[in-house]
């Protein structure tokens, strides 16, 4: 864990279902493995680039209301990318910030963060550690590699229930949308359409669901308030 301020106490969800443990496994080692063979950049986390990496993490704040201090968790936080962008575009807001990533890996090159207004830690954990006002997830259900959609469904419903669990006023999570007439399909790719998971949220958590795409990316957001 790195230096920073706030609480963190049992997980608020249940314990990681044991049908998932090949999924977690797999992630670790696949993620694990970017970042060690490209450090700490948007390559390293599987994204081609730091600006849609960034134009992500624009659209999954918009759950967020910077007019007043609030906490924060990132889900899957790779090497904190997150944190740094808010240094940089909110540069008054005063965050409680918490990374979690189930990647050592990946939390060795997490950095402090470079404003005293945002406090930070970073976890290695699959769970929820703490509540929070607001928790967000970048990109952890695109790569299902060769897991089936049936386990990868189950992995996301569990993640769900955990962040809707631990968000105080709600979530954001994004998804790759179905491909497009001039793609090719890749089967390790999750691609899905977004009226499955608003569907979802909306009966499982009682949640309202507000649909953002059009940002230019082959993707959608979700951001599910309570």
């Amino acid at each position: 864990m790195k230096a920073g301020t706030g609480t963190i106490g049992a997980p608020l969800a249940p314990a990681p279902d044991q049908r998932l443990a090949s999924v977690h496994s797999g992630i670790e080692r696949y993620y694990s493995g970017k970042v060690l063979a490209h450090g700490a950049t948007a390559l390293g986390v599987d994204w081609t680039c730091q600006p849609t990496q960034e134009l992500r993490f624009v659209q999954l704040l918009k759950l967020c209301d910077f007019r007043q201090p609030f906490s924060l968790n990132d889900v899957g936080c790779g090497y904190g990318a997150l944190l740094a962008f808010l240094a940089k575009r909110h540069r008054g807001a005063k965050v409680d910030y918490l990374g979690t990533d189930l990647s050592q890996a990946m939390i060795d090159r997490a950095q402090p963060s470079p404003r005293p207004s945002i406090r930070a830690q970073f976890v290695v954990t699959g769970g929820m550690p703490r509540a929070a006002d607001y928790s967000v997830a970048s990109g952890i259900f695109n790569v299902k590699l060769n897991q089936s959609r049936t386990r990868w469904t189950l992995f996301i419903e569990q993640m769900l229930a955990g962040m809707h669990a631990a968000s105080r006023l709600g979530f954001a999570v994004n998804f790759l949308a179905p491909p497009g007439p001039d793609m090719q399909a890749i089967p390790e790719l999750y691609r899905v359409s977004p009226d499955v998971w608003i569907h979802h949220c909306e009966r499982q958590f009682g949640a309202k669901v507000e649909l953002v795409e059009g940002y230019g990316l082959r993707e959608f957001t979700l951001l599910v308030r309570r």
